[in-house]
């Protein structure tokens, strides 16, 4: 019937209604959902940086110990390098995610 004419004149409306608002047609995202998106970020970001070197030094300091025979000493004492390590790179993922 008459659904062409109606869907043009609906689109020439929505058209001119976006004109008026200054929007280019491609709708936006929500300031919440892009902060939100963000944090989430951060949060993996933070906790990737503060669990792999813990991991990395405490199998290195596991492998030393196997090789050096020495167990658990360097594990225990390779263990809070690597928190040091880590808690070093979330400070400064925090300061670079302050910035941005």
């Amino acid at each position: 019937m008459n659904d062409s004419r109606d869907k043009d004149s609906f689109e020439q409306r929505l058209a001119a209604a976006r004109e008026k608002a200054g929007l280019d047609g491609t709708p936006e995202r929500s300031s919440s959902v892009a902060d939100a998106g963000g944090a989430a970020t951060l949060a993996t970001r933070v906790i990737v940086e503060l669990t792999i070197p813990i991991v990395l030094a405490g199998l290195l300091g596991w492998w030393l110990d196997r090789v050096f025979h020495c167990a658990p000493w360097l594990l225990i004492v390779s263990v809070p390098f690597g928190m040091a390590a880590g808690i070093k790179g979330v400070l400064r993922s925090a300061a670079a995610g302050g910035k941005t």
